[in-house]
């Protein structure tokens, strides 16, 4: 069966000119190695065995923003979200609402410091967040989960899947803070149901130390992102248990009625309003979303902690569009030339593949 299949390769790897499923079917024996240039076969050019291709290193953040060195952690050996903000790392993200897999790994493999994982406005809920969450586990990237609404029943279900950190939307008031705080503790400090004996969390009750850390790791996000949050935000930040605001610029100008105007002058400066608020407290990290107007710099340069700068929806969408058309483009302006043969001085297919 050994030799069967070493032919079989070697008949692929090495084939003639005149290949057809004859000669597949009845592999002539050749050797296996490329010993010389004598045994490539007539119009066939021999094969470059030495050929090195360029590897993508990831980069994450770090403290010191001209640091670009690769990445220390790994899926073996990851930090936590909370140790990285604890050293002063400004952290940069990607909120994934298409629930794929693939997506999600590619954005792990990429190198963003976190990916949120949004059951609030994507279409999936935690059976899909799960998919997500091991694929950002193999490539040691650390997961958030945005809730659909702030509750026991949801904030229990998405902290059994074991995320680093969970974000709550429409935190307007202190009392709601407290209370996505208690959601996320076991009694007596709080009110999440206990399961910890058979869930991923605790990696199905084999980590021995979980519910010893399970709790000082989790980074509890809440979202500011109305007028009445605004005016509460230093109570919010202040509340025991609160590790980060989370700005949300779209709805805050959909409550101050310029849902078609988030940049608008007094969007902004309600936003500044609260980022002094939090900032002022002192208690609380600020995570924030980059916008057309206002870049991950900016944010980075206002006291920002964790700066989301992409959602992969959007990636998507930007890079299909430009696609097709630079495609249409290149239809018009083949159509304006008149012989079409010859592009930048070479015929249009040699330029097609050597790209």
């Amino acid at each position: 069966m050994a030799a069967t299949t070493t032919t079989a390769v070697a008949a692929i790897v090495s084939p003639t000119a005149s290949s057809s499923l004859s000669t597949l079917r009845n592999p002539k024996p050749s050797p296996f190695f490329f010993s010389s240039p004598s045994s490539t076969p007539p119009n066939q050019k021999p094969l470059n065995l030495t050929t090195h291709f360029k590897t993508l290193t990831p980069v994450r953040s770090s403290a010191n923003p001209s640091d670009l060195s690769p990445s220390s952690s790994s899926p073996t050996n990851p930090l936590s979200l909370k140790s990285r903000l604890r050293a002063g790392e400004t952290l940069y993200g990607i909120f994934l609402l298409s629930f794929s897999p693939t997506v999600a790994e590619i954005a792990g493999l990429a190198g963003y410091d976190f990916a949120v994982v949004d059951m609030e406005h994507g279409p999936g809920g935690v059976s899909e967040a799960l998919h997500c969450l091991r694929a950002l586990a193999g490539t040691g990237t650390p997961a958030i989960l945005r809730l659909p609404e702030s509750s026991p029943t949801w904030a229990k279900k998405a902290l059994d899947l074991g995320p680093q950190g969970l974000m709550f939307p429409m935190i307007d008031s202190p009392e709601l803070a407290r209370d996505a705080v208690s959601y996320s503790r076991f009694p007596p400090g709080g009110v999440r149901g206990a399961a910890h004996s058979v869930v991923r969390a605790s990696k199905y009750g084999i980590d021995e130390g979980y519910l010893s850390n399970c709790e000082e790791e989790l980074l509890i996000m809440c979202q500011v992102e109305s007028q009445q949050g605004v005016r509460n935000v230093e109570q919010i930040a202040a509340v025991d248990g609160v590790d980060c605001i989370q700005m949300g610029p779209l709805d805050m100008s959909a409550s101050m009625g310029y849902l078609w105007d988030p940049g608008n002058k007094k969007v902004r400066e309600m936003m500044r309003a609260a980022e002094k608020g939090v900032v002022g407290c002192g208690r609380a990290y600020m995570a924030g979303f980059a916008m057309p107007f206002d870049s991950p710099d900016d944010l980075r340069k206002r006291g920002y902690h964790m700066v989301s700068g992409a959602v992969d929806v959007g990636l998507f969408r930007d890079a299909a569009v430009e696609d097709v058309k630079m495609f249409k483009m290149g239809l018009e302006d083949q159509s304006s030339d008149s012989d079409g043969e010859r592009v930048d001085g070479k015929d249009a297919d040699d330029k097609y593949w050597s790209e």
